[in-house]
């Protein structure tokens, strides 16, 4: 996955310094991998990675594309915490099938399999991934996970990705009066797309904006919806949209 890039964080104050700053519990490394989020303070979305333990350490999991961003927001948020924050040369390999003696299981789902991290790069994974997403509803960072969405409205709670007891962290108020207080209007669901429709292309119920096409495999694929006008048959360019739940 050379799309991936691997941060090591490291230092007396690691793991408090995560507790207070991600959506899930960092007590959970003890069991393997935690699925996380990076929040903006009004609770946005801002980054979504894996924490991976590693002996003292803690590995960060993140998109190749948001590296930067994370190494400057973590850097930022340290202020005077021992914690030391290294890039690596670490590789993500991946798989579906028995998980090897360094790998871990995805914490999202048991379909998206394993995760192992090692010193080359990976060259024999052949499987559908997009298509795995699509099938068990998984977001993929830049496409379902955008700046200023929230994470309830991606399905952050069902990817084992927030923990609603574990105490304070940036975002965790926002995030948690949407869980308890409120009914999402908007969020991902799956829909079969009968006809041609890129990612990216808006959906029409009628004349009316329902939401956007997002991740495709085949005639299946995730959409972002306004709940409220997604019924029946939709339009996304000449595709036939239909929600599937």
């Amino acid at each position: 996955m050379s799309d991936r890039h691997i941060f090591r964080l490291s230092g007396p104050d690691t793991h408090s310094f995560l507790q207070g700053l991600v959506t899930n519990d960092v007590d959970g490394l003890k069991d393997g991998l935690v699925y996380a989020a990076l929040l903006t303070p009004q609770g946005k979305y801002m980054a979504d990675f894996f924490l991976v333990p590693d002996g003292d350490a803690v590995l960060l999991d993140a998109h190749g594309d948001q590296a930067d961003m994370l190494r400057q927001r973590l850097t930022m948020y340290k202020l005077r915490a021992n914690v030391m924050l290294e890039d690596t040369d670490l590789h993500v390999h991946r798989g579906t099938g028995d998980i090897p003696a360094d790998g871990l299981a995805d914490p999202r789902h048991k379909a998206m399999g394993w995760r192992a991290y090692r010193d080359t790069a990976q060259t024999d994974d052949t499987t559908d991934w997009t298509a795995l997403r699509v099938a068990h509803m998984i977001p993929e960072t830049g496409i379902e996970l955008t700046p200023d969405t929230f994470i309830l409205e991606v399905g952050f709670d069902t990817l084992n990705g927030v923990d609603f007891r574990k105490g304070c962290y940036v975002g965790q108020e926002v995030t948690a009066r949407m869980k308890h207080k409120t009914t999402l209007r908007k969020g991902l669901a799956p829909v079969l797309v009968a006809g041609a429709a890129d990612p990216g292309t808006e959906i029409k119920a009628g004349e009316k904006p329902a939401g956007t096409l997002l991740s495709r495999a085949g005639d299946k694929a995730i959409a972002y919806l306004r709940f409220d006008r997604a019924e029946g048959d939709m339009q996304a360019g000449e595709a036939t949209v239909t929600r599937t739940e």
